[in-house]
């Protein structure tokens, strides 16, 4: 064999062999744990169920022409909201792709399959990573590589898929920076960087700021001449530079789009005590807050031991270890934390950046046995530390009774087999068994600790049930009742996840995404919308006057979810109610520009142009049955509940618009279920509900059953009157568009000859909107009370309204920007090597000199 192959040959088997370690231990744990796709218990837990999947099964339609809307706006969620921004946080991964070879049926397998290879290809960048930083054992990087994908940050956090993205990024970023300093494959390492930023931009500057730091420690280590390393590092920043420019596109549009976003919670740093953080590195252990630093009992003793390691050189036990310890402190440090988070205090856990470490970790533990493996002393070292880091974590809640024996079992399988390689020598009978010790202990180790995750998570987050018979009957009745675009097709406030309409079709309010429009939730909530997770997960809303203005002229009605309420699953099939509304577009001859107030059902009224609400006077007996106009209830505990009175005319559709409340509400006499309400301060809204249809009497009692104190505001009540606004309706659809088309990014409305006043476009008036009446120019599109608006003089007959995403034009001239400049160079470097025959950046000088005076 040519023996300029070998090193070529080696970094592809060590790559493959971390990626098969990887996904078979990973699959082996969700097996260990029963977790789908292995077993009945679900993996969906938080935003992967509530949006990731959703997201998913929306590209799978959009790959297969089958979406409402396209790259540009998604006509399926919020009545209407931006898609390009989504797509850059969420799908632009070169594997999300891959969900259009599954069934739709199959996109939870789908999106579990992603999962898998994204940690194995992180397995494999990083093997390839350790072979180019120091030459050794193959099979050793393929076993580090697997302990770097399988790290305690990828255990806790592989629900969230599209941050794996980064965990790939570090490594090859970090290949980057070696191209860098010898100064080769600028183009490559330009596509590489343009790739990491545009898969997961979030991560990718994560990364990016760990891959500066080992390039600075290489860069100390080699101590070049100061105009060698200033050019090296001159090359890495052109490198980043050229890469994220050519993400502009996507970047561009995804930073205006968290600009334009519901502004959501507030958090703040708290740094976790010191035996939380050292806790983190043993195996078995989780924690939504603290930094998951797991990386393996091997590349842990071994990172451990380089200070140690008297055949490392100094310089380099010192760097590494220094580098380490760094970026250990700049955790739990608030100035840094925030700089590792670009800058803004993420909704959750504080630690996203624990990759970066757990690769800072294994980078440590290859030095240490690259050189050789270490000896009885700095083993001796690294396990009296690791004692300590123990001792140290014993008194945590993080320890549980599964910790004990994977830490025993990982720790005696990582010193047998180091001690085994030591004895080895190079090749032999032992080198073998060291190496499947090695392996073995691993990847039982790991395969353990993603079981034990699994399990944990579904104690501490919310959890949703896979694809299954009820999202097909909800799909089935939303196919059956799709009349898009002539009206909207909403799922229903009996959600099974926060976005619905992505995963089983239609077109309603709800959308949970990081990107959810500030005008959509302000409009939505003044109307009596309620949300979740501080305002970016938008709920549909059960109501007939918000249908008529947002021209849903068919609502699904599911039974509750079983997963959700844990009860016998309902095997009703979903209903649908009709209603005959007006078009998308409709014109208001005389528009109230009276801003909206504080009540929900005036704010209904002035959008629609007419009076149909009886707001009355309430009375509310809260726990000592005082009686009061508006006050707080469920902070007591009395025999009999709280209760609301008032008088509504005879057979109005009654309502409860109580956004403070929490628990339930009942309409005395009543035949209708017990309405939800859901509060949590900070966190959820609760939506405005119906309740039934008054009395004869008119006299309403709403009997309440508080699960946490809440509030009733005054004028909580509203009795609709529904023949007033069955009138109202059918005059929108008189006045409104007698045709109405929609593709992607464009609406076009042929309007009633005459029209005058104001063409309402039934969407959220998002930044990017812009209108054009008749052949008249376009112009950025006015708002009214929320919704997109456009000022008609009598003489127009069509309306054309266009959405281009803020900052995509922007992107798109900086990306040909860089372009322009990478191929600018690709040229002068190619014509300056064909003129000048030059050495590599690491030839010496004297034969540089050489080379430049040769003839």
């Amino acid at each position: 064999m040519d023996r300029s192959t070998v090193p070529g040959a080696r970094r592809r088997a060590a790559a493959s062999l971390a990626a098969l370690v990887a996904g078979v231990a990973l699959c082996a744990g969700d097996l260990l744990a029963g977790s789908y796709p292995f077993g009945s218990r679900t993996r969906s837990v938080n935003d992967l169920g509530n949006q990731y999947v959703p997201l998913h099964a929306h590209l799978w339609d959009l790959l297969h022409g089958r979406a409402d809307g396209g790259l540009l706006v998604n006509w399926q969620s919020g009545y209407g909201s931006s898609f390009l921004p989504d797509f850059g946080t969420y799908l632009s991964s070169p594997f999300a792709p891959l969900v259009a070879l599954f069934p739709r049926d199959r996109i939870d397998l789908a999106v579990y399959v992603i999962t898998v290879l994204k940690i194995a290809a992180a397995a494999a960048a990083m093997a390839w990573l350790l072979l180019r930083l120091r030459p050794g054992r193959w099979w050793a990087a393929g076993l580090l590589g697997a302990s770097y994908a399988l790290c305690g940050w990828t255990l806790a956090a592989d629900y969230n898929p599209m941050w794996l993205d980064g965990l790939i990024a570090l490594p090859l970023l970090c290949l980057v920076g070696e191209w860098a300093l010898a100064g080769r494959r600028r183009v490559l390492g330009v596509l590489i960087v343009a790739l990491a930023w545009s898969a997961n931009f979030y991560t990718a500057y994560m990364a990016t700021l760990g891959a500066a730091l080992v390039l600075l420690v290489r860069l100390l280590l080699a101590a070049p001449p100061r105009r060698r390393a200033l050019a090296a590092a001159g090359r890495a920043v052109l490198t980043v530079l050229l890469g994220t420019g050519l993400a502009a596109p996507l970047l561009t549009v995804v930073y205006l789009g968290t600009r334009h976003a519901y502004p959501g919670r507030l958090a703040a740093f708290r740094p976790v005590p010191a035996g939380n953080l050292l806790a983190r590195l043993l195996p078995a252990t989780y924690d939504y807050s603290s930094p998951a630093l797991y990386v393996g009992t091997t590349a842990l003793l071994l990172a451990l031991a380089l200070p140690f390691h008297r055949a490392v050189p100094g310089r380099v036990r010192a760097g590494w270890t220094v580098l380490v310890l760094l970026v250990a402190l700049s955790l739990q440090w608030a100035p840094t934390s925030l700089a590792w988070h670009a800058f803004a205090v993420p909704q959750g856990s504080s630690y996203r950046q624990s990759f970066v470490l757990c690769g800072l970790l294994v980078i440590a533990a290859w030095h240490a046995l690259a050189y050789g493996p270490p000896g009885l002393p700095a083993l001796g070292a690294a396990a009296a530390l690791l004692a300590l880091i123990v001792t140290a974590a014993t008194g945590t809640h993080l320890i549980h009774a599964h910790t004990w024996p994977v830490l025993l079992l990982g720790a005696a399988g990582a010193l047998t087999g180091l001690l085994l390689l030591r004895r080895s020598g190079e090749r032999g009978r032992l080198a073998v068994l060291a190496a499947l010790v090695l392996l073995g202990a691993q990847a039982g180790e790991s395969a353990a600790g993603a079981a034990v995750a699994s399990g944990l998570r579904l104690k501490h987050l919310d959890d949703y049930a896979p694809w299954g018979e009820r999202q097909r009957l909800e799909a089935a009745a939303i196919a059956r009742a799709d009349g898009w675009p002539r009206y909207r097709t909403d799922p229903g406030r009996e959600q099974t996840v926060a976005n619905d309409p992505l995963a089983v079709g239609g077109q309603g309010a709800a959308y949970y995404s990081s990107l959810t429009s500030d005008d959509l939730t302000r409009t939505l909530t003044a109307l009596g919308g309620g949300w979740t997770s501080g305002g970016r997960g938008v709920q549909s809303l059960d109501n007939a006057v918000t249908d008529v203005l947002f021209s849903v002229g068919a609502r699904v009605h599911s039974p509750p979810d079983p997963h959700q309420t844990h009860q016998p699953a309902d095997t009703a099939a979903p209903t649908v109610t009709r209603r005959d509304v007006p078009p998308l577009v409709t014109v208001r001859t005389h528009p109230d520009a009276a801003p909206f107030g504080s009540s929900p059902y005036r704010n209904q009224e002035l959008l629609l142009g007419s009076r149909v609400y009886t707001v009355p006077r309430i009375t509310v007996r809260g726990d000592d049955q005082a009686p009061a106009p508006g006050r707080r209830v469920g902070s007591g505990t009395a025999q009999a509940g709280p209760a609301i009175s008032a008088r509504c005319p005879a057979g109005t559709q009654v309502y409860l618009a109580a956004p403070q409340f929490s628990g339930t509400a009942r309409l005395a006499g009543g035949t209708e279920s017990a309405a939800p309400f859901h509060y949590d301060r900070g966190r959820a809204l609760a939506a405005m509900e119906p309740l039934g249809r008054a009395p004869a009497s008119g006299r309403v009692r709403i009997d309440l059953v508080p699960d946490r104190p809440g509030r009733i505001p005054p004028g909580a009540v509203g009795c609709l009157d529904t023949a007033r606004l069955s009138a109202a309706a059918a005059r929108l659809k008189a006045t409104g568009a007698t045709s109405v088309t929609v593709s992607d990014g464009t609406v076009r409305a042929q309007l009633p000859p005459g029209s005058r006043g104001l063409a309402v476009l039934a969407a959220p008036r998002i930044a990017g909107w812009r209108c054009a009446a008749g052949d008249g120019p376009a112009r950025p599109a006015r708002q009214y009370h929320g919704l997109i608006a456009v000022p008609l003089d009598g003489t127009e007959t069509s309306l054309t309204c266009t959405f281009h995403p803020p900052g995509c034009r922007l992107g798109t001239a900086v990306g040909l920007a860089s372009l322009a400049a990478l191929l600018l160079l690709t040229a002068a470097t190619a014509v300056r090597r064909r003129r000048v025959p030059t050495a590599a950046p690491t030839t010496p000088p004297a034969a540089r000199e050489r080379v430049t005076a040769a003839p």
